[in-house]
């Protein structure tokens, strides 16, 4: 039984195949990204040289994906990167970067939390409520003329009271959208 506390080490031969100790077989790239994708850290070394090659894979698996139109890192986070090489910032980036991720990381792990304790996870996103209004409102309007739909057939002319309450409720609908969409952009 192969201990996944420890960093699954994979040899490279000379002949650059890869050698996972564990199971005694050559693996490749995508089968590295995939013990990554499920929680399995891993370390690469050079057999004769016993270098650490885990930098370079990981590159090159992040660089095979990017290639393939599997876009994560947009342009400009890739120019800083390599704009950051060049700069005093070069021993900035990494705790920067490091604690990114953790943050991701530990936003998505309390998403998927509250997502398991509620009846509907949707209802607990911010935001939704004013969603589900928005799409009510478009609905409405949308299917209105359609002789049928809800309890009244077509729909008939709003009052001048109706007419205002409804631009209140869709000024509403504006403003919780606009808070969301700050929200969402701060994440």
């Amino acid at each position: 039984m192969a201990d996944t506390d420890k960093p699954l080490l994979i040899k490279r031969y000379a002949s650059r195949r890869l050698y996972n100790t564990e199971t005694s077989d050559y693996v490749t790239l995508e089968d590295i990204a995939g013990f990554i994708r499920a929680g399995r850290e891993v370390q690469i070394v050079d057999l004769k040289s016993g270098d650490d090659l885990t930098r370079q894979y990981l590159l090159q698996i992040v660089a095979e994906h990017e290639a393939k139109g599997e876009n994560v890192l947009p342009i400009n986070v890739l120019t800083d990167l390599v704009r950051s090489y060049t700069t005093e910032m070069q021993s900035v980036v990494p705790q920067f970067l490091a604690a990114s991720f953790e943050m991701l990381r530990d936003g998505q792990s309390k998403m998927m939390e509250n997502l398991t304790k509620i009846p509907n996870p949707m209802a607990a996103m911010p935001g939704f409520e004013a969603m589900r209004k928005q799409q009510e409102v478009f609905m409405q309007a949308f299917m209105g003329g359609i002789p049928g739909w809800g309890a009244s057939g077509p729909a008939k002319e709003d009052t001048p009271a109706e007419a205002a309450s409804k631009d209140d409720e869709l000024a509403q609908i504006k403003k919780q959208l606009a808070e969301l969409q700050k929200k969402l952009s701060k994440l």
